[in-house]
């Protein structure tokens, strides 16, 4: 504890005497100040034991002291001793009860007592007290340090919550919360999310003090690890401030959680590459030699349907697939299941790129598969909301997934994916399932560019015709096609003669120079219609 004017007052050496504020002895002494200005408060920071002689104060004045004294208060000065035998042989009146009005501790300073005395009496208690806040401080690193390698971060809450009297809570990357200790405090530490989401948005490290849920408590957050986006949080929930011993515990908590994340970052790496090994079996179509070189690492995944999810993009501020991986891991680590996830592209050894593309195998039906649908559904509306162009920004993913799948079929639930993330981003779309692009219709694949284009040079000879007035081939051509090239049915349709059907459909065959008994031509020549009606 640091000194109190209590302490001082008990101090044997230093025979002072409590003339007024008997009932805020318990306040700290932050230092012990001399100064006979007649206005110090300038020079004060408050917390101060102020001792004078009142050489230069009419102490005798209770106008003067009235002043004096609610200056003194005003500056957060904890205390005053005046020293008697001086300048007055004992504390004017005036002083004394100005002291007992406004609460101010007023001591009485014999002449045999130096004021050097005093201030070094407040200097050592001080520096003794910080001694005992180092020594615990060290005393709660070796503790924190012994649980967090016998039980791991779990212990390591439970040692650090019981060492600042409150409790302390982990949360992984997508500030879910992972532990908490004591056990109580779960409910607590979930409805701070929304803090932790805030502070991961700034660069590790960070800290913030928020006020806990209903005001109960005061909340401390720090984030965790070393890279360019942190990789957990700590949140540390206490009554009051925290003392220098507390602040020792906390420091030696956030530095051995770190060290805890950089290894698992370290074991993580190895599990990619272990994990882009056993892809490059699956889609080699040896489902056996990636069960052996998997092990257990990924759990029952390639003995499950899974689903194949191919991810791109590229953004020089924002990590979008980083931030897609996070959000499927985390989904997958609560709920249990596992996952494998393989980033490619130039991110470096430590991670200092963002990767161009990921690849990842997760359990159908799967808490991760789910939050891969709500991630890309959250980052449509937000495009949504922000009346974005068509188009996404370089710094959002493009997603696709494939039907569900067994290991044998990995090499072709991997071209689902990629089929599907190729029309995701023709359609400037964030996400799309293969599945989609089965039940659903073949026009809206037509509505490219380049598919526009072709249908355009294969037909434009045709509308420069009908262009002259010298026939209608477009129309007729669409009318046969669309009767499978039954004379009559279309004739009927267009209200001409067959026989002028088969005349259009000669010329049609001229212009083009091509023959409409050829199954391709006449398919072709349907989807640049279809192609160009979609257009219109």
């Amino acid at each position: 504890m640091p000194p109190t004017l209590a302490s001082l007052v008990h101090h044997s050496a230093l025979k002072l005497t409590v003339r007024a504020g008997e009932d805020r002895l318990d306040v700290p002494v932050r230092w012990a100040h001399v100064s006979e200005l007649a206005d110090p408060v300038p020079y004060m920071e408050g917390g101060e034991l102020l001792l004078i002689t009142a050489l230069k104060l009419d102490a005798e004045d209770p106008k003067a002291m009235r002043r004096y004294v609610k200056r003194l208060v005003g500056a957060g000065v904890v205390g005053l001793g005046f020293a008697v035998g001086v300048n007055y042989d004992e504390i004017p009146e005036a002083l004394v009860d100005t002291a007992a009005e406004e609460g101010l501790p007023l001591l009485e300073v014999p002449r045999r007592t130096p004021f050097l005395a005093i201030s070094k009496a407040v200097s050592a208690a001080i520096a003794a007290d910080q001694y005992r806040s180092v020594t615990a401080g060290f005393a709660a690193q070796r503790e924190l340090t012994r649980q967090a390698l016998a039980d791991g971060p779990e212990g390591l809450l439970a040692a650090l919550a019981s060492q600042v009297d409150g409790w302390a809570a982990l949360y992984d990357t997508s500030g879910a919360v992972v532990a908490t200790a004591p056990e109580w405090a779960g409910r607590r530490a979930a409805r701070l999310t929304a803090d932790v989401e805030r502070l991961r948005e700034r660069p590790a490290p960070a800290s913030s003090v928020v006020g806990g849920p209903d005001n109960e408590d005061r909340v401390e957050l720090h984030s965790l690890g070393t890279g360019r986006r942190p990789k957990a949080a700590l949140a540390v929930g206490t009554a009051a401030a925290l003392g220098t011993a507390e602040r020792y515990a906390v420091h030696s908590a956030i530095a051995l959680l770190t060290l805890t994340t950089e290894r698992s970052r370290s074991l993580q790496a190895a599990e990619q590459r272990i994990g882009a090994a056993v892809l490059r079996m699956l889609l080699a179509g040896q489902p056996d030699h990636a069960r052996a070189v998997a092990g257990d690492l990924f759990g029952g995944l390639l003995d499950a349907p899974f689903r194949v999810i191919v991810g791109e993009g590229t953004g020089a501020d924002r990590d979008p697939l980083g931030g897609l991986a996070e959000v499927m891991e985390s989904a997958a680590a609560r709920s249990g299941e596992a996952v494998l996830v393989v980033p490619e592209g130039p991110q470096g050894p430590q991670g200092s790129h963002p990767p161009e593309r990921l690849v990842v195998l997760a359990v159908d039906g799967g808490a991760a598969v789910e939050a891969c649908r709500e991630y890309a559904a959250a980052l449509e509306a937000e495009r949504a909301s922000a009346d974005v162009q068509e188009q996404g920004g370089d710094d959002e993913p493009v997603v696709g997934l494939s039907a569900p799948a067994g290991p044998i079929a990995a090499a072709a639930a991997y071209k689902q994916a990629e089929q599907a993330l190729s029309v995701a981003r023709r359609r400037g779309r964030v996400f799309v399932e293969h599945e989609q692009l089965a039940a659903g219709s073949v026009l809206p694949l037509l509505a490219d560019d380049a598919v526009r284009a072709f249908a355009d040079g294969l037909l434009r000879p045709l509308s420069e015709h009908d262009a002259t007035g010298r026939g209608d081939l477009v129309a007729s051509l669409r009318a046969w096609l669309s009767r499978h090239g039954q004379w009559d049915a279309a004739a009927a349709d267009l209200g001409v003669h067959r026989h002028t059907l088969r005349y259009r459909m000669r010329r049609v065959e001229e212009i083009l120079g091509r023959s409409l008994d050829d199954p391709d031509v006449r398919m072709e020549l349907w989807l640049a219609l279809k192609a160009t009606a979609a257009a219109e």
